[in-house]
């Protein structure tokens, strides 16, 4: 009897868990032997993350247990970190001391933060967006609340909250955390005036890429519940309670949240491929440069969006997408067929803003292109939140996990 071939998934985030699923639901119970590999027993939804950081969520509604969606009769789960990826050998090897070979590899590790050389990040500012990350930094706003009532000396900077970065992820915090401030002023009994906020961009604008007004109504949303933004303005260095800038300034603040990017996992460069900042420019069918056998999706790979010349994103929406068609070419290869390119797809980029305030365009039905402001827009991100469970789990996920839209 022929050997299996063996089929390794690298990552349980939004490409390695389609990949995983679609794998599972449509390879025959005799064709491959599918391996998923996540330092995590759970999934986690990286775009909700924003929530339980600010404290609006608890973090145990942000994750997913794997073994709830795969089945453990068609693939199989190892919960280790991966230390490296031998090509030559087709082997990946794990910190455990254990090693997988393997016939076909996805590779979707994820990302960790870009700091554009800006130095004291990794020292003095939250810059980890994981289910431990956020539980921390929820965890440290609270008790600058609480440290703050309780010392006879009262100090600024431990009410001062700055957020490096106006994209996605800087804003969808600040947007929670500034829903949240009056209800841990009243808790604590602390003066909303005391309560500081600020979101620092070094680029021209805020949430680039997003129409202007857009924008504008997200920074007036914000502006109103007492964010002051800094746009056009780097950051020089982040020291221990204290932003300074580029131009001199300097922030006081005993709580500094990195939201500035990010940049591809640093496995992928020490395994030899060729990558800029940790992420490779695969080809039109997700396989790496040179290599038969290897995929890669997510925030490790680098697709260029034709139009305008840029790449896409790494954002949830392409990585599903990228996790489906890698199962599909592997599948391909296995039956002796071809595989297929990559046509990414973007559905639509909401942002929420705290709160039921969100803002955003979809491009679905009758809604292409259109732009949604408020309980609108939230309705529609929420229910895009329901259809990747749905994708995922079904609707028994749905029920458990969804979120509310109204």
């Amino acid at each position: 009897m022929a050997k299996k071939p063996q089929i390794v998934i690298l990552g349980a985030g939004y490409g390695g868990m389609i990949a995983a699923t679609k794998l599972q639901k449509k390879l025959g119970s005799g064709e491959a032997h599918v391996t998923l590999v996540s330092k995590h027993k759970y999934h986690y939804q990286t775009t909700w993350l924003h929530e339980p950081a600010a404290g609006t969520m608890h973090h145990d509604d942000a994750r997913i247990e794997i073994d709830k969606v795969l089945n453990s009769n068609r693939a199989n789960f190892v919960q280790d970190t991966v230390t490296s990826i031998n090509k030559d050998e087709k082997k990946v090897i794990l910190k455990e001391g254990g090693e997988l070979a393997y016939d076909y590899l996805i590779i979707g590790v994820g990302a960790t933060a870009e700091t554009f050389g800006v130095e004291g990040v990794f020292e003095h500012a939250y810059h980890k967006w994981t289910i431990d990350g956020v539980r921390e930094l929820k965890d440290h706003i609270e008790f600058q609340f609480s440290k703050y009532r309780n010392e006879t000396v009262h100090k600024d900077e431990d009410l001062t909250f700055v957020v490096a970065g106006a994209g996605f992820t800087g804003i969808e915090f600040i947007g929670e955390l500034s829903e949240r401030v009056p209800k841990l002023c009243e808790h604590y009994d602390v003066p909303r005036e005391k309560v500081k906020m600020y979101v620092i961009e070094a680029a021209p604008s805020a949430l680039p890429g997003f129409d202007p007004e857009l924008v504008e109504y997200a920074m007036n949303l914000l502006e109103h519940r007492g964010v002051e933004f800094k746009i056009n303005t780097p950051i020089a260095e982040v020291k221990e309670n204290l932003v300074v800038l580029k131009d001199g300034e300097e922030i006081p603040a005993s709580t500094i949240i990195w939201a500035t990017g990010v940049r591809g996992n640093k496995l992928i460069e020490e395994s030899g491929f060729e990558a800029m900042r940790g992420r490779v420019k695969v080809d039109a069918d997700l396989r790496a440069p040179g290599e038969e056998d290897v995929f890669i999706i997510g925030d490790c790979a680098l697709i260029i969006n034709e139009e305008t010349e840029r790449p896409f994103p790494p954002t949830a929406q392409i990585a599903m997408q990228q996790g489906a068609v890698a199962a599909e070419n592997v599948m391909a290869l296995i039956r002796g067929g071809t595989t297929s390119n990559l046509k990414p797809e973007i559905l639509g980029t909401l942002a929420s803003l705290g709160g039921k305030e969100a803002m955003g365009t979809v491009n679905v039905s009758f809604l292409k292109g259109r732009k949604l402001y408020g309980r609108s827009a939230y309705f529609m991100k929420h229910m895009s939140d329901n259809r990747y469970l749905m994708k995922l789990g079904g609707p028994l996920l749905v029920l458990s996990k969804g979120r509310n839209p109204f």
